[in-house]
C-alpha cells in the first residue's frame, strides 16, 4: 500500500498544494510510494552509486575517492538498466550491454546517460524516465548487475535513488543477503491510474537476465551480449 506522506514529521499536516522534500527510504515495512504523491514534475532520475570494498573503509563511493584510493583498480563494474513494457505492449530492455542506451523524447521514453565501467564516475550510473509520456508507460523494472568485479552485491553496499524533477528523492538500499546472485531487481514502476507511476522496493536477486524476466514475466527473448 503506497505511502501517504500527506503529513509532516511530528503529526503537522503539510501546507496545501505542497510536497515534502525530505528524503524517503523505502523499506520492507513501507515498500511503496505514489510519485504524483511526491511532486512527480516531467522527469524521474534514477541513480546508482556504490562502494568498492577497497573504499569501504574510508566510506567511499563510486567517484573520486575510489581513484585517490587505487580502488578503480579492482575492476568492478556494477550496470544500472531498465526493462520496460509500454501501455501498447511494446517490451525491452535499456542497458548499456548491447549498446540499448534507450531514448527520452520517444519510445520507450527511457535513457540511460553513459556506462560508467570502472566506477571513476562521481556520479555513479543514471536512467531517465520522461514523466510527460508517463501514459505510455505500463511498468517499469529498475534493475542492477555486476558485469564484472566483485562477486556479489554483498561487497557492493549499492543504493539506487529515484528523483522525481519535483519533489523528494526515493531511495532503494541493495541491503539484503545477495549470496553469489550477480543482478538484482531495485524497483518496480507500475501505472495503474494511466497518469501515475508506483514505486514498489523489491530488492530481489536472481543470477542473470533470463531468470529475472521469468520472475517477473516479461517474455523477451535473450541472447548473450557484450559492451
Amino acid at each position: 500500500m503506497p505511502i501517504d506522506y500527506s503529513k509532516r514529521s511530528g503529526g503537522q499536516e503539510s501546507s496545501p498544494g505542497r510536497v515534502s522534500l525530505s528524503k524517503v527510504t523505502l523499506t520492507k515495512n513501507t515498500p511503496s510510494v505514489s510519485l504524483s504523491k511526491q511532486g512527480g514534475g516531467d522527469r524521474l532520475h534514477v541513480n546508482l552509486n556504490w562502494t568498492t570494498q577497497a573504499g569501504a573503509a574510508t566510506g567511499g563511493r563510486g567517484g573520486f575517492l575510489k581513484r585517490v584510493l587505487g580502488a578503480v583498480s579492482s575492476g568492478i563494474d556494477l550496470d544500472l538498466a531498465c526493462l520496460y513494457e509500454l501501455s501498447d505492449g511494446r517490451k525491452g530492455v535499456v542497458q548499456a550491454l548491447g549498446d540499448s542506451f534507450g531514448s527520452f523524447a520517444a519510445p520507450p521514453y527511457i535513457q540511460l546517460d553513459a556506462d560508467d565501467r570502472t566506477g571513476a564516475s562521481g556520479g555513479g550510473e543514471n536512467l531517465f524516465v520522461n514523466l510527460a509520456r508517463v501514459g505510455e508507460i505500463h511498468r517499469l523494472l529498475v534493475f542492477a548487475f555486476i558485469y564484472s568485479g566483485v562477486p556479489n552485491f554483498d561487497q557492493a553496499n549499492a543504493v539506487v535513488t529515484l528523483t522525481p524533477a519535483s519533489g523528494a528523492p526515493i531511495e532503494v538500499r541493495l541491503d539484503e543477503r545477495a549470496g553469489n546472485a550477480r543482478m538484482c531487481a531495485i524497483a518496480l514502476l507500475t501505472n495503474s491510474s494511466g497518469n501515475d507511476l508506483v514505486v514498489n522496493r523489491e530488492v530481489r536477486y536472481v543470477s542473470g537476465h533470463q531468470d529475472l524476466d521469468r520472475a517477473y514475466g516479461w517474455g523477451l527473448n535473450w541472447a548473450p551480449g557484450r559492451k
